[in-house]
C-alpha cells in the first residue's frame, strides 16, 4: 500500500492555513521544523489552555487530496495547505488506517498516526458552511470526521512534494483512528 505527497506546508504563526512549500523538514519527536505546531508537548491553544504539559500528538497533519475534490463537488474550493494540514496526500485511506501506522515518506522520514483531526468552527470562518462537509454522521449516527489525520515523528528527515508514502501497518489487533 502506497500513495503520493502532493503538497507540504507549514508556518510559524498560528494561523488556520499554511502556506504551500517546496519542502518541509520533519524533527524527530518534535513536528515540522518552524511550524507553530512543532514540539514535545501541546501546541493546539485549546490543548494548551487546558492542560500545557500533555503530549503533542498533532505533530504533523495529513490530509487526503481527494477531500478537496469531494467539498468541491458541494461548492467549496479548498487547495492544499488552507485546511492547516502539513502534508497533503493522495492515493491513501488516511481515515481508513489504523492508529500506530506508520507512514515512510520519501528517503528517510518516518510518521505514526495517533488520531484524527477534530475539525472546529475556524473551518466555517475560513469558508461559511465547510464544517458540515468535514464532520458528519454515518447511518447509525456515529460522528464522522474527515478533516485529516494527526501524526508524530518517528525518524526525521526532509519531504517533499512528489515523494511515495509508504505504509506499514501496526500488528493486530487494529485499533480506529479517534479524534486526538
Amino acid at each position: 500500500m502506497h500513495g503520493t505527497v502532493t503538497a507540504v506546508s507549514s508556518s510559524g504563526e498560528h494561523s488556520f492555513s499554511k502556506p504551500s512549500r517546496e519542502s518541509i523538514t520533519l524533527l524527530a519527536g518534535l513536528g515540522v521544523e518552524g511550524d507553530a505546531h512543532a514540539g514535545v508537548t501541546v501546541k493546539h491553544r485549546s490543548r494548551v489552555a487546558q492542560d500545557p504539559t500533555q503530549p503533542n500528538l498533532r505533530q504533523v497533519h495529513l490530509i487526503h487530496e481527494e477531500l478537496f475534490a469531494e467539498v468541491g463537488r458541494a461548492g467549496f474550493t479548498v487547495s492544499p495547505g488552507q485546511l492547516g494540514e502539513n502534508i497533503t496526500t493522495q492515493g491513501l485511506d488516511l481515515l481508513g488506517l489504523p492508529v500506530g501506522t506508520l507512514l515512510r515518506i520519501g528517503e528517510e522520514a518516518v510518521v505514526e498516526l495517533t488520531g484524527l483531526r477534530n475539525p472546529c468552527v475556524q473551518i466555517d470562518g475560513f469558508q461559511n458552511g465547510l464544517l458540515k462537509q468535514v464532520v458528519g454522521r454515518d447511518e447509525a449516527g456515529h460522528l464522522v470526521r474527515r478533516a485529516g489525520v494527526m501524526s508524530v515523528v518517528r525518524t526525521g528527515g526532509v519531504v517533499r512534494p512528489g515523494d511515495v508514502i509508504r505504509v506499514e501497518l501496526p500488528a493486530e489487533p487494529h485499533r480506529p483512528l479517534d479524534r486526538v
